[in-house]
């Protein structure tokens, strides 16, 4: 059996991002550190830092005033930074700066009071923070669609503007279908300026797309609730290929291998690439022999850290 790997896989720059701020304040300030919802969508990521004093809160009551915390790199609303505000909270900012382009174009959709769909996911927590940016106006609102059949229920004026944002971590193709549907049903539709869905997701659905081609079954490192590693099993799954998420290597069964030659590996982009390398080790043990890295794209993109971090590390 050969393994090939998805190139790119694993950490963006996002995560890499958020994972630093808490290490960072974790260094500069002590336990404990409180973080709004999980830094980031990992079981492995999350229990990490909770052994280092990191506490995951969702109620922003529950935190001591005065307190250091943190936002998740999925973003907070509006309501979330005030009510820190009020407990005199001590707030470092870890939402990716992808998530906050998606922000700003709510908040100034909010302000032209621009009817607004959102296209994401009920219940995820990048979906609840960019609701929480538009500003409720009783002539104006923003409404979440997760597919076309919430589009046709739809009642904004069609004669009117009409806006639309989605979450970053979508499928490419699904969006698109959505997004048509929009340009269809309506007649005056502001689109962002660039498409909101990150770099890290496109390249990683397309890696996978790639794997397709080569591989009798594809696994994606990721935890369930990670909404972009969810989108790669589905892509793989689509194209006609048996695909498992592993949390990690204790999920892999060796009787999904039988009689399968080629085995695709990727990672979602809040998975560490320690638990890719230890389900090769696993995929090894059950007879894997070579591990063929696939040729992509390079990514180079970092995102600064706040300035008062850095200061005094």
């Amino acid at each position: 059996m050969n393994i090939i790997l998805a190139n790119p896989r694993g950490f963006c720059a996002g995560v890499d991002r958020a994972i630093e701020i808490t290490n960072k304040a974790l260094d500069i300030f002590g336990a404990p550190i409180y973080v709004k919802h999980e830094i980031v969508h990992n079981n492995y990521v999350v229990d990490e830092l909770k052994e280092k004093g990191v506490i995951f809160i969702e109620d922003i009551e529950t935190v001591p005033e005065h307190s250091i915390l943190i936002y998740s790199a999925h973003g907070v609303s509006e309501k979330i930074i005030s009510q820190s505000q009020d407990r005199k909270l001590q707030v470092f900012n870890a939402t990716c700066p992808l998530v906050t382009k998606v922000h700003m174009e709510v908040a100034r959709l909010s302000k032209k009071r621009v009817n607004t769909i959102l296209i994401g996911h009920r219940g995820h927590p990048e979906v609840e923070g960019t609701m929480g940016r538009y500003v409720s106006e009783t002539d104006s609102k923003i409404v979440l669609v997760e597919n076309e059949k919430d589009l046709e229920k739809l009642d904004f004026n069609n004669e009117a503007e009409v806006a639309y944002v989605t979450q970053t971590t979508l499928s490419i193709d699904d969006t698109k279908n959505i997004i048509d549907a929009i340009k269809v049903k309506y007649k005056n539709v502001i689109e962002p300026a660039k498409g909101d869905i990150c770099y890290a997701t496109t390249n990683r659905q397309n890696a996978v797309k790639e794997l397709t081609d080569k591989c009798d079954i594809i696994f994606v490192v990721g935890s369930e609730n990670s909404s972009n590693s969810n989108r790669l099993k589905e892509i793989a799954t689509r194209a006609g290929v048996p695909s498992y998420l592993l949390d990690s290597a204790d999920d892999l069964d060796v009787k999904w291998l039988h009689n399968k030659k080629n085995i695709g590996l990727t990672a979602g982009a809040s998975a560490p690439e320690i638990l890719v390398q230890s389900i090769i080790n696993k995929l090894m043990g059950f007879g894997a022999i070579n591990v063929i890295n696939s040729s992509g794209i390079e990514e180079n993109i970092t995102f600064k850290i706040p300035k008062e971090l850095m200061a005094k590390s």
